[in-house]
């Protein structure tokens, strides 16, 4: 006897009326496509009449299916032409389940151009694209045709459209040719490009065509294999500027402190050798230079710049040839800060020390003497000197004799006679003095104090009509000349000298009488930042003070080959990433306000990407992007971005988003291969393991693990 079938869940019916016949017609699509893709798609059955539809199924069939329709015509609703794709993508979302309604995924503009809109298509790529709004750093890793790079890529445009970066970087491992790519024909360019050609696809379909060129030839988006990106470096003989004054490039160490652009010590936190590499030596118009790659970073302001009161990030190699602008110099470079270097004990008082040096005599023989039509230099001078009276002994001439010499009859020896034995100064003249190395590194006071003597008596302010008051300082003592410009730099100052010769001068007059000069005289013309007082004396002073010093400035004058050194960069904590190099030139090797893409990330090494990450600077994003089942590292090398989230995972402002076969957004086929092609390694990895169990001897058990093909 034939059992009675078991009674079904019961039927419900659910009716939808739809009042515009616009949508309608919409949501029925050309030839009712769109509902029989619907209708295959849910498990109820759905019948439409004029504007009315009906769903017939269990109350949850129905639900589903309702809510399919409510997404679609709201998707009709917000100006979306509804297509037999979006329906697949709206049915699998529903599928998945979670708090993201389709109709706000399939809508999320990023860019519009020529009536194109950019935007993701599965909820995975949503929670992508939200990641990188959220995080700092973000790890895109799925299998091709996921979207991954060139949603990557729309971020990076809106961002710089919004103005929240200054430039894009876009790069890729060039492993095809194993970063070597000098033996290829053809010009860089022609040897790069076919690397990087989906990132310039990607642009163009993202950007006006002929805005690229420009933006490119400005800086604003740098396309680069990974391999070229390693630059930013200086040879190891190059200068950095430390709290205990220059030292060799080469000689820092991963936290050594040096000299940021706002003159206070901040850490090294990278260092990366470089090798060898073709250097150039950047001049600026004070005389100031110092070596570079090509890639080396620097942060600028042209005219236009200025007008819009900004900065920008540029290579070294893109301002090769374009240093003047017609008769003026184009890039202007930020000066350091006032220097803070450690304090040092120092046996002379500086600013006495600075008088001296100026109109003092350091005679070996004699007793120090100073000469002075000023009498408020004196009396400061004898101020600052302990135990020291100056005794008049001509008009302007005057001795420095010590209170409590031959007291008792025995000869105590002179403390400023002392110092200057103990500081290399004895017995120099005019044209050999000099500031000793004791104050040149020390503290922003000692040096402040030791340049206002020298300007106290040497210098003065010079006043051009229309313009303000500039410093000038003569001296005939080449050391003593190249010390001044020195201190200058480290106040925050530019400084630069002229000759001017003694032969054909007209003579000076001393007591009436016609002197001959002897020696060439360097002028030093000198600007100073505000709050930095260049004199004591108060005639000088009030009279700077009243027509300001103006601002100093220092532009690039040129930039030459260098021929080729071995090279190194470094990376510090500093905010802007600025730090001192030669010459208290202010540079820098690290990527600020920049996003950064990094594509094919799994042909990296793991050192490569650690390299890559860490050239993040502040205000920047970095977006990577791969596929760990497509390595096409040589073998047994490992793949960075295999080992990358076991190192990052725990750690902060880092998101790994994890796209698959559902986020492919290619042809149809491409999410099946991409499953077909998992099940078929999951077969291989699970046939490998049961062979590995029946060979004895091997294995955990054996003592021998099984080797995978």
């Amino acid at each position: 006897m034939t059992g009675t079938p078991p009674p079904g869940p019961p039927q419900a019916q659910t009716r939808i009326t739809v009042p515009d016949p616009k949508i309608m017609v919409n949501l029925l699509g050309a030839g009712d496509e769109i509902l029989r893709l619907v209708e295959r798609s849910v498990t109820s059955d759905v019948h439409v009449r004029g504007n009315e539809i009906t769903i017939t199924g269990t109350p949850t069939d129905n639900a589903l299916a309702e809510r399919l329709f409510a997404e679609l015509i709201e998707l009709i609703e917000k100006g979306e032409t509804l297509t037999t794709d979006a329906v697949r993508r709206t049915v699998g979302m529903l599928e998945q389940g979670g708090a993201e309604r389709p109709a706000e995924v399939l809508t999320l503009n990023i860019l519009s151009r020529r009536g194109r809109t950019i935007r993701p298509k599965t909820l995975g790529q949503k929670h992508y694209v939200d990641a990188i709004d959220v995080h700092t750093i973000v790890f895109g890793i799925g299998p091709a045709g996921t979207g991954k790079t060139y949603l990557a890529m729309a971020k990076a445009v809106q961002a710089l459209q919004a103005k929240q970066v200054n430039r894009i970087i876009l790069t890729r491992p060039a492993v095809e040719a194993g970063e070597r790519l000098g033996f290829l024909p053809g010009t860089l360019n022609e040897k790069i490009d076919p690397y990087l050609r989906p990132l310039y696809d990607a642009l163009h379909d993202m950007l006006d065509p002929e805005s690229i060129p420009k933006l490119m030839a400005a800086g604003t988006i740098e396309v680069a294999p990974l391999a070229y990106m390693r630059g930013r470096a200086q040879p190891y003989d190059a200068r950095v500027l430390t709290p205990e004054g220059f030292k060799p490039f080469g000689s820092l160490r991963v936290g050594d402190l040096v000299i940021g652009s706002n003159g206070m010590p901040t850490p090294v936190i990278g260092i990366h050798p470089q090798g060898r590499k073709e250097v150039y030596r950047v001049t600026s118009q004070d005389g100031a230079s110092t070596v570079c790659c090509g890639e080396h970073l620097w942060t600028v302001a042209t005219p236009d710049d200025k007008r819009r009161g900004r900065k920008r990030t540029i290579e070294t190699q893109e301002m090769i040839g374009r240093e003047w602008r017609g008769h003026t110099r184009r890039y202007e470079l930020p000066v350091v800060a006032p220097v803070e270097l450690e304090s040092q004990e120092v046996p002379l008082d500086p600013y006495a020390l600075g008088l001296l040096l100026g109109d003092g005599c350091f005679s070996s023989r004699a007793t120090p003497s100073f000469c002075t039509a000023d009498p408020e230099l004196a009396v400061a001078i004898e101020r600052a000197l302990p135990d020291i009276e100056l005794v008049r002994k001509g008009d302007y001439d005057y001795v420095l004799r010590h209170v409590h010499g031959h007291r008792g009859g025995v000869i105590v020896a002179d403390p400023v006679t002392r110092a200057v034995r103990e500081l290399g100064l004895a017995g120099k003249k005019s044209g050999t003095t000099f500031v000793p190395d004791l104050y040149k590194h020390n503290s922003l006071d000692v040096r402040l104090a030791v340049l206002q003597g020298l300007l106290d008596t040497d210098g003065g302010p010079v006043l051009q009509p229309g313009r303000s008051c500039r410093v000038q300082y003569a001296t005939t003592s080449v050391r003593l000349r190249d010390d001044v410009v020195q201190l200058v730099r480290s106040l925050g100052g530019v400084a630069t000298w002229r000759v001017r010769p003694a032969e054909g001068r007209k003579p000076g007059l001393a007591n009436g009488r016609p002197v001959s000069y002897r020696a060439d005289a360097y002028v030093v013309e000198i600007r100073l930042p505000a709050g930095i007082a260049p004199f004591r004396l108060t005639r000088k002073r009030d009279r700077y003070d009243e027509h300001g010093g103006g601002r100093p400035m220092r532009f690039i004058d040129s930039i030459v080959p260098a021929g080729v050194q071995e090279t190194m960069c470094i990376q510090v904590a500093a905010e802007d990433s600025l730090y001192v190099t030669d010459d208290f030139l202010v540079t820098h090797n690290t990527l600020n306000d920049a996003f950064i893409i990094l594509d094919e990330a799994q042909n990296t090494t793991p050192e490569q990407m650690k390299m890559f990450l860490t050239r993040l600077g502040f205000g920047s994003k970095i977006v990577v992007t791969g596929d760990v089942t497509q390595v096409d590292l040589p073998g047994g090398t490992t793949s960075g971005l295999r080992v990358v989230r076991e190192i990052l995972e725990n750690v902060q402002d880092v998101h790994f988003a994890q796209l698959s076969s559902a986020d492919v957004v290619r042809h149809r086929l491409v999410g099946e291969i991409v499953d077909a092609y998992a099940r078929w390694d999951a077969e291989q990895e699970n046939e490998q393991a049961q062979n590995v169990r029946a060979v004895p001897g091997r294995g955990p058990q054996g003592g021998r693990a099984g080797r995978r093909r």
